[in-house]
């Protein structure tokens, strides 16, 4: 049975959960290094690899001309 207190429950947790998600993704996230002011290593090696990524696929669609190619 859904009525107007479990939607507002719902409602509720759904806000808190979302909150205590986004500060524990920006606690996960690399922060700048404060001595040299720049990213960190991991920061730095995850840009990269997602770069790569980013070029290996964009690369594989132009020449496999579709995303067939992708799944093999």
């Amino acid at each position: 049975m859904f009525n107007r207190r479990y939607a507002m429950i719902g409602w509720l947790v759904w806000n808190v959960a979302k909150q205590v998600g986004k500060r524990k993704a920006k606690k996960a996230v690399p922060a700048v290094d404060t001595k040299r002011k720049r990213p960190n290593k991991p920061a730095i090696i995850g840009v990269l690899a997602g770069l790569a990524i980013t070029g290996w696929l964009v690369g594989k669609l132009k020449r496999g001309g579709g995303s067939r190619d992708l799944v093999e």
